[in-house]
């Protein structure tokens, strides 16, 4: 990667959201190379962890390579001019055997230490004897000032390190303190320069890059300590601002190598806490160019990924005790380590000004800033010049231009004094944190949005390293739950777009990582986003779409309330302005587009977390005292993620919305198998019930603001309130909600008749130790103050008593003085914050304390106690939360939600199954609503598919969890997508049957518009196929929105729409259908192909009794029928057949094959499901019997399928008690001849199949008079005589007969009647024979004159054989056999018939 490479045209300010360009000097791109070469794989400014570097195998010597380095920084320093005349023994090195070459000691080589104690060397102690001046004289080593090497200790220093390592032969095993050493010494000297500095830092990188510093080398903790101390003590002289924030950027490199490098964890919490305050200093600095300040940050995210992941291995070592975890966090408090925050404009590392070219003298004092910094363990002025170059203030400017030189010399501990030195743990880490969260108070202007966003953005990925671990640390957690909640949730309202993103981002994390211990503090962030996302317009109409998909939207956020109703006023409350009230998160408010969709896609973030909305609706939905959050974030998504929301917000945000509510649903659906879990997590039952108390106390409250009274009746009628005549139980109840109005509460405590109540109230409260204002603020927080005298009085009269008890401060007399004392109290607070009353006439506080005078029993009261009194109601208006006007607003919300914290307990984190049914039915109704609504709007196939899913996934649920309503309202709103259930009856007038390919298609009108319809098809194959087909038992309702017209005029079912694509009944001669009709028809057929209908209807037969009653009972509302009354008709002749009613005005008789299709669908389920019990059968019986009634006004077909389906019902469930043999044969008998003739087929099949099944039946119906009635008068159809001679031939053949004394006569007149239909065949065949003897033509014999000739044949016959069975009829019957035999005789035309039928036929007949 080159430099040129390099795409760095642009920053985005943090500050202000500007873009500008950046000039990167060619020094500093170099600088840059390898950070961004080591780290290209690290993430963006916000990144994540850098990845541990890959060993590099060095191919060079070690000890050449150091040696090599401390030439390349010695070379540099003699090129400068402060180096300039040293003696050339630099070059050359130092001699081993000279002691007075005195340098740190190197216990390689056991060389004793000749430093001083006071740590800084000075001239005498690196000058050596008059002999050795000698001997430098006679090698020529002396500079032109007749100085020697040890003139400068820096140079000395390295002499000194290339005479030890010359015998070395694994640097790996040299002491790194003394390894270190002269680099160290280069870094923190204020006399090198920027490129000198660099090159030290640099030396020392490829130290830790080439492994020559590794975890078993020798005093490794020590070096590690030295070498924090001087990167965070770094000094050096100004040259060029390139050069400079070189300097800075190896620091950074540097000090995130050794964090993450071998020796990180040695480091102690005093250096890493300078450490980070160092890379703090560098991303703060305005003076330092963007590009630094990114680096800084980037550097400081890696580094404080690897701190953070420090807390797991502190847990680990702990064993998850939290007891442990407790000491850890009480001994790091007691350590006294602070890490000071950054502020905006100082300096970090020092660069120094070279005396030679800076100096007061030479700069304007206009271009002169002062500003501080730490250095060590001391605090140093510097002066800055426009540069941005620093000068020690009072320093000896001449000291570069006169040679004289101090260096800093660090002191090396010895080994016992580093191993007291532990690895860093959580006192840093605390420090860390805490510093981080300062930054982010949005009241301290020392610190900019730049700041702020850069501490956002680092604690962003120390959360999502340790964020659990950071819950479980007592003071992490505290310093989460107050601080940075406090700052977080307040800089959630800024207008400055990059503070918001970031604030929202790292909230996201908090929560997503330590929500279980901010339970209160998720339950305001989540409050707040709602008030601001949640729309309060109405869901505008479209065309085409039908509202009823999308009633379930809601419309307001349960967690909002109302603006409270203008109530008389005590002259307390101040008027707040609508925007203030939003900056302070009192309601929602409007935000710009912009922050709508940063909200939005935060929500989307959190509820993408898969048991985040079931914690929500577990934790707080069923919680008494919180609001319902999982129902009010599924509304706001549900909500806005409709198309209008846009208009508001962005384009990006209805996306966002459906996205996120087709997570939470796709969530249930995944866990829908599992095994429920209940170990470890609340009682559901118990939960259930919480939730059901929770809506009584909701509907109670608001009673109780209408009407206290009211409010308290309800509540004990329900068993909330055990007795409302106990005036303790009712106040610990008011006391205890927060969902009762403050106003009304306190109007109803201060009624004469309440005071009982309002002493009870009082007795709640606990005012020990407490003055009088801070009771009185305490006890005004729970309801307002009414705006009457009287009733004012009469909570102060009880206040002053109830205080005097509990708490009676040294000084006060009595309650009469307590009592005062409020009344002056209020009257100070209306008076300080009225703003009616002008700033000069407020009351001071020698008036307050004037108005006081003698009231103390007497006595006046202390003044320092009204003087603290006087300033805190001054400070701090007594009002509701909700009524203030400023910051003080938030700040006392926020001390009530920290005291509410510590008796709410956490939150319950759950990995289960179990609640989902319960919220799911909690929250269906808006995301079908949304599902529907875009359904319908949608153009993208990838919204359809992501849409369908949603609804199978919806479906799957819904059965899963018998949740009847659920599925009722998925399979109405697909049924009305699909638009086969649209408003009319399908017109089948132009259906036509045409040939496409091998099968036969009927093209009709419906077929094509549906074939066009895209989202049609798919609705339907989701309906069929992913919603219902499987789930039949569940469905209840749903049938109806299937079958059921409803309530449309002229509706059409489903059914009714497939049924019309394959009738083609009453067409006569439709045209001819065109190509693109017939493939729109074949579109049709495929989609409906593709649903699986036989499966449906086979699991329709099966399902239990409840869902059979609720899909019979949809079938047979859409059968059209007369409500006439039953009337039976009495024959005057058992055998006369029924009368003709020719002349009978038809009405009208419109076919619709759907209610042929709707009576045998409901009559199958009758026979099928026999387990469904008597309810269902007799329910489609008297609907079948009604529709026979109205053969007039219905179709023959329709009726000849009603008439069929009758008698297999009472075939399949004869057994039961409602079935009626005789009535259903006289319904049948009553048939008009007309309306008979066509259904005479169908009648007579559903006969025979009565006949076959039970004997019970068939000898019921054998012995109906309307049986034979019914059968005699279709026997002279021709296309039915087959049949009736069938069913009376079954009826004369079967065994044990049929025949009794009752049904001989019929079935005799019946035989008669085929005879005598055989004899006039009979005359026709003679007719034919004589012709043929004649020699004339001959019409060949007509097959049905022939199968008449042989039924009649056939009839004498069992006329024949049925007269043996006279005799036994007629003993039977006890009759007398000659009445017998008269009576069966009786009718002459019967024995004359069958004489001549006999006789013409060629055989004898003779009569028993």
């Amino acid at each position: 990667m080159a430099v040129a490479d390099l795409d760095l045209p642009s920053i985005v300010s943090p500050e202000n959201g500007t873009t500008f360009d950046v000039e990167v000097s060619r020094p500093l791109q170099e600088a840059l190379m390898p950070q961004i070469v080591f780290g290209e794989t690290r993430h963006q400014q916000d990144g994540g962890a850098m990845p541990r570097k890959p060993e590099i195998a060095i191919a060079v010597d070690p000890v050449a390579l150091v040696t090599t380095e401390c030439i390349t920084v010695t070379s540099a320093m003699r090129k400068h001019a402060r180096w300039a005349q040293s003696s050339v023994s630099a070059i050359l090195g130092g001699s081993s055997y000279r002691n007075g070459f005195a340098g740190p000691p190197s216990p390689a080589l056991s060389r004793p230490p000749s430093r001083r104690q006071s740590g800084r060397l000075s001239a005498t102690d690196i000058h050596s004897t008059g002999e050795e001046d000698a001997i430098t004289s006679r090698w020529g080593l002396r500079g032109k000032r007749g100085k020697s090497l040890q003139d400068n200790p820096l140079m000395f220093a390295f002499a000194r390190l290339r005479n030890d390592i010359r015998d070395c032969r694994d640097i790996r095993t040299f002491d790194i303190p003394s390894l270190l050493h002269p680099f160290l010494q280069v870094i923190r000297s204020s006399s090198t320069s920027a490129p000198i500095t660099s090159l030290a830092l640099i030396a020392i990188t490829k130290f830790f890059a080439y492994n020559l510093i590794g975890r078993e080398s020798p005093r490794l903790n020590l070096g590690m300590q030295l070498l924090s101390a001087a990167i965070t003590h770094c000094r050096f002289e100004a040259s060029d601002s390139a050069a400079d924030e070189i300097v800075l950027l190896r620091i950074l490199t540097l000090m995130e190598g050794m964090l993450s490098g071998p020796g990180g964890d040695l480091l102690g919490d005093e250096s890493v806490c300078e450490m980070m305050e160092t890379g703090l200093s560098m991303c703060c600095q305005m003076r330092l160019s963007e590009l630094l300040r990114r680096s800084a940050e980037i550097s400081m995210v890696s580094m404080c990924q690897v701190i953070f992941e420090r807390l797991k291995q502190l847990e680990e070592e702990a064993g998850g005790n939290v007891e442990i975890l407790g000491l850890m966090d009480d001994g790091s408090e007691e350590t006294g380590l602070r890490m000071d925050a950054p502020l905006a404009g100082t300096n970090t590392a020092s660069p120094q000004p070279s005396g030679a070219t800076v100096s007061s003298a030479t700069l304007p004092s206009t271009e002169l800033q002062r500003s501080e910094m730490l250095v060590g363990d001391r605090t140093e002025r510097f002066s800055f010049d426009g540069r941005g170059t620093t000068l020690p203030i009072g320093a000896d400017r001449e000291s570069g231009a006169n040679g004289k030189f101090e260096v800093m010399q660090t002191s090396l501990p010895s080994s016992t004094e580093a191993s007291d030195i532990k690895p860093y743990s959580l006192p840093s880490i605390r420090e860390l944190f805490r510093v981080l969260v300062n930054l982010l108070d949005p009241h301290d202007r020392q610190h900019t949005d730049t700041m702020r966003v850069m501490a956002l953005r680092i604690i962003d990925v120390a959360l999502e390293v340790a964020g659990p671990s950071i819950g479980k640390h007592p003071t992490l957690a505290t310093l989460a739950k107050d601080s940075l909640c406090r700052n977080l949730f307040q800089l959630v309202r800024s207008d400055n777009m990059s503070v918001l993103n970031e604030s929202l981002r790292v909230a996201g994390t908090l929560l997503a990582t330590c929500r279980s211990v901010l339970k209160l503090q998720q339950e305001l962030f989540l409050s707040y986003l709602v008030a601001c996302l949640h729309p309060r317009v109405e869901i505008p109409r479209e065309a085409g779409i039908d509202p009823s998909l999308y009633q379930g939207v809601p419309k307001v956020p349960k967690l909002v309330k109302q603006p409270p109703g203008s109530s008389p006023g005590s002259g307390r409350s101040t008027p707040i302005p609508v925007k203030d009230r939003q900056n302070l998160g009192l309601e929602g408010g409007s935000r710009k587009p912009d922050a709508r969709e940063a909200m939005v896609e935060s929500i989307g973030a959190l509820t993408r977390i898969p048991s985040f909305l079931v914690e929500l609706f577990v934790n707080y939905d069923c919680d008494v005292d919180r609001g319902d959050l999982c129902e009010d974030l599924v509304g706001l998504l549900s909500r806005n993620a409709f198309p209008d929301s846009a208009t508001w917000s962005t384009t990006n945000v209805p996306p966002l919305c459906l996205d996120a509510l087709l997570s939470y649903v796709q969530f249930i659906a995944e866990r829908l198998e599992d095994e429920p879990r209940t170990v470890g997590y609340p009682d559901r039952p118990k939960i259930k019930q919480q939730r059901a108390l929770k809506k009584i106390i909701i509907k109670g409250a608001a009673k109780f603001n209408e009407s206290p009274k009211g409010g308290i009746a309800y509540l004990a009628s329900q068993g909330v309130i055990k007795n409302p005549n106990d005036p303790v139980q009712v106040a610990r109840f008011l006391r205890g909600t927060t969902r009762v109005s403050k106003a009304a509460l306190g109007e109803y405590l201060s009624k004469r008749s309440h005071e009982h109540l309002l002493g009870a109230f009082l007795d709640l409260f606990d005012f020990t130790g407490k003055r009088v204002d801070e009771a009185l603020r305490d006890l005004l927080g729970a309801f307002r103050l009414p705006g009457e005298s009287p009733l004012i009085e009469r909570i102060v009269v009880q206040f002053a008593e109830k205080y005097c008890v509990k708490s009676m401060p040294e000084g006060i007399a009595n309650n009469d003085a307590v009592y005062v004392l409020t009344y002056a109290i209020i009257m100070l607070n209306t008076d300080q914050h009225n703003p009616n009353v002008k700033a000069q006439n407020r009351m001071t506080f020698e008036a307050f304390a004037r108005n006081l005078r003698g009231v103390n029993g007497g006595k006046d009261f202390d003044q320092d106690y009204l003087a603290d009194i006087y300033n805190s109601i001054k400070s701090n208006e007594i009002i509701l939360p909700d009524e203030h006007d400023n910051q003080h607003a938030f700040d006392y919300a926020w001390k009530e939600l920290l005291v509410k914290a510590g008796s709410t307990g956490d939150l319950v984190r759950l990995d289960t199954n179990v609640y989902d049914a319960d919220m799911f039915e909690a929250t269906w109704k808006p995301v079908v609503a949304t599902l529907s609504y875009v359904f319908m709007s949608a153009s993208e196939d990838a919204v359809y598919q992501r849409v369908i899913a949603g609804f199978d996934q919806c479906a799957q649920i819904a059965a899963k969890y018998r949740l009847t309503e659920a599925l009722d309202q998925i399979i109405y709103c697909l049924s009305t997508i699909s638009t086969l259930a649209s408003e009319g009856t399908p017109n089948i007038s132009l259906n036509t049957e045409v040939q496409a390919g091998t099968r036969s298609v009927m093209v009709s009108e419906l077929a094509v518009k549906f074939g066009r319809d895209y989202r049609a098809q798919l609705a339907t194959v989701v309906l069929f196929k992913g919603v219902t087909a499987g789930n039949e038992a569940h469905v209840q309702g749903g049938w109806k929105h299937v079958i059921n017209k409803e309530e449309r005029a002229n509706g059409a079912g489903l059914f009714s729409s497939f049924t019309s694509y394959l009738s083609s009944y009453a067409a006569d001669d439709p045209p001819e259908p065109s190509e693109e009709e017939l493939n729109d028809t074949l579109c049709t057929y495929d989609c409906l192909k593709n649903c699986p209908f036989e499966a449906i209807f086979s699991n329709m037969m099966k399902i239990p009794k409840d869902a059979s009653l609720a899909l019979v009972h949809a079938l047979l509302e859409r059968v059209p029928r007369e409500s006439t009354p039953v009337v039976a008709v009495i024959k005057a002749e058992p055998g006369s057949p029924n009368p003709s009613k020719a002349n009978h005005q038809q009405g009208a008789s419109n076919y619709d094959p759907s209610t042929i299709y709707l009576l045998e669908l409901a009559s199958m389920i009758a026979i099928k499901n026999k387990a469904i019990g008597e309810a269902v059968s007799k329910d489609v019986v008297e609907v079948l019997q009604d529709v026979v009634r109205s053969s007039n006004s219905l179709h023959p077909l329709i009726v000849s399928r009603a008439a069929f389906c009758l008698l297999h019902v009472l075939n399949a469930n004869y057994d039961q008690s409602f079935m009626r043999a005789p009535v259903i044969l006289h319904t049948i008998s009553a048939l008009d001849r007309r309306v008979a003739e066509k259904a005479a087929i169908p009648i007579l099949k559903g006969l025979s199949l009565c006949l076959s099944g039970s004997r019970s039946l068939r000898n019921e119906i054998v012995n109906i008079p309307d049986f034979w009635s019914t059968i005699r008068g279709l026997h002279s159809i021709p296309d039915a005589a087959a049949d009736v001679f069938g069913v009376l031939k079954s009826i004369v053949e079967d065994s044990p007969s049929a025949i009794t004394a009752d049904n001989y006569e019929a079935v005799i007149l019946l035989l008669n009647d085929f005879a005598t239909a055989g004899s006039a065949g009979a005359m026709v065949e003679q007719k034919r024979e004589r012709n043929a003897r004649r020699t004339k033509s001959v019409r060949p014999l007509d097959a049905k004159e022939n199968e008449t000739v042989k039924r009649g044949m056939k009839a004498v016959d069992m006329t024949d054989q049925l007269s043996s069975r006279v005799p036994a009829l007629i003993e039977h019957s006890q009759l007398e056999r000659r009445e017998g035999m008269l009576e069966s005789l009786s009718s002459e035309g019967l024995i004359t018939n069958d004489v001549q039928l006999g006789t013409r036929i060629g055989r004898p007949y003779s009569a028993h």
